[in-house]
């Protein structure tokens, strides 16, 4: 297959390929595709070199499938152009995630949802990904009513400017402010544009999306999302209401039969998942699992994932792996 991938520079662009490559997808041409100023530079693939296209280049070759991870607007106006080519695209942006018409996947969750005719299919954002794919099982077994969630969220989640910028920090060096506060030996509970309800775009992101993943828009939800100066790996305490009662056991055999979940949770072993166990993994890691003492039929726990992975390349990834195994492509 001849595969774009769209942004291939940035961080998320760049895992892609090395996502691509670890997992032996089928790949007979790459173009790797950038902006005007990166034309002609080269990529690593499969110990090859591929030349960086351009966007308006990679159109005429009419690729396969084209994985987009170059902002909204760059897919808003580009992403129909690769469909109306034949091309298939899974979009990483935040662009075409709410469009009623494009499917929002997570391939363990609602990867059953693709069809032949979808052309455009959304990934969801990173801390909805490892969210829900937790929520999905519980959900299915004890019905979800409400979510409580707050977030940790990694730098590398804003890109390399942030990186840049803690490092510049921890040396001392005055340079280019990714965020409008210092974020080395802070926290900013600020993550995207603040909206008219007081809960910023990441927030909202969330909620609207956890609800149409799991095709449920009576779950009610509410988010707060935080930045932390860590390199690699979101963590979140979620706290989930559910209608039934459940077993605590019986969760924890529900979360470890769940694919793509991993349960590290041995409080007496000091044993539960940080950021750092989870870089350059796909796995979400879930621990903390307790039943919450205030409220009835309510359930707390802590869920890690790397969100340069699974929250990104990784489940770009197993898109285009579920369409090609169930020749949807």
């Amino acid at each position: 297959m001849k595969i774009a991938v769209v942004g291939a520079t940035g961080l998320v662009g760049s895992e892609i390929i090395k996502v691509l490559e670890e997992r032996d997808f089928p790949v007979t041409e790459l173009l790797p595709v950038a902006s005007a100023r990166s034309k002609g530079k080269e990529v690593a693939f499969k110990g090859k070199k591929y030349k960086i296209v351009t966007l308006d280049e990679a159109v005429t070759l009419k690729p396969d499938l084209a994985i987009f991870s170059a902002g909204g607007s760059v897919s808003k106006e580009y992403a129909e152009k690769f469909a109306k080519a034949g091309t298939k695209v899974v979009d990483n942006s935040s662009a075409w995630r709410m469009d009623p018409a494009i499917k929002l996947v997570v391939p363990e969750v609602n990867g059953n949802a693709l069809t032949k005719e979808d052309e455009i299919i959304a990934n969801p954002n990173c801390s909805t990904t490892q969210m829900v794919l937790v929520l999905k099982p519980l959900h299915d077994r004890y019905k979800i009513k409400r979510v409580v969630v707050s977030t940790y969220q990694s730098i590398t989640g804003t890109g390399v400017k942030a990186v840049e910028q803690m490092e510049n920090e921890r040396a001392g060096i005055k340079g280019e402010m990714a965020y409008p506060y210092p974020i080395d030996k802070n926290i900013l509970p600020h993550i995207d544009d603040f909206q008219e309800n007081g809960y910023t775009k990441e927030e909202m992101k969330m909620i609207n999306e956890t609800k149409k993943i799991l095709d449920d828009y009576s779950i009610e939800l509410t988010a707060t999302t935080v930045r932390i100066p860590v390199v690699g790996g979101h963590a979140e305490s979620i706290n989930i209401e559910f209608e039934k009662d459940f077993d605590v056991d019986e969760v924890r055999s529900l979360l470890a039969t769940q694919e793509g979940v991993v349960i590290k949770d041995n409080p007496t072993r000091l044993e539960y998942p940080m950021p750092i166990d989870s870089h350059g993994r796909d796995e979400v890691f879930v621990g903390r699992i307790r039943r919450d003492e205030s409220q009835a039929n309510t359930l707390n726990l802590w869920v890690v994932a790397d969100n340069l992975r699974k929250g990104a390349a990784t489940n770009s990834v197993q898109i285009a792996e579920y369409l090609f195994k169930n020749d949807l492509i």
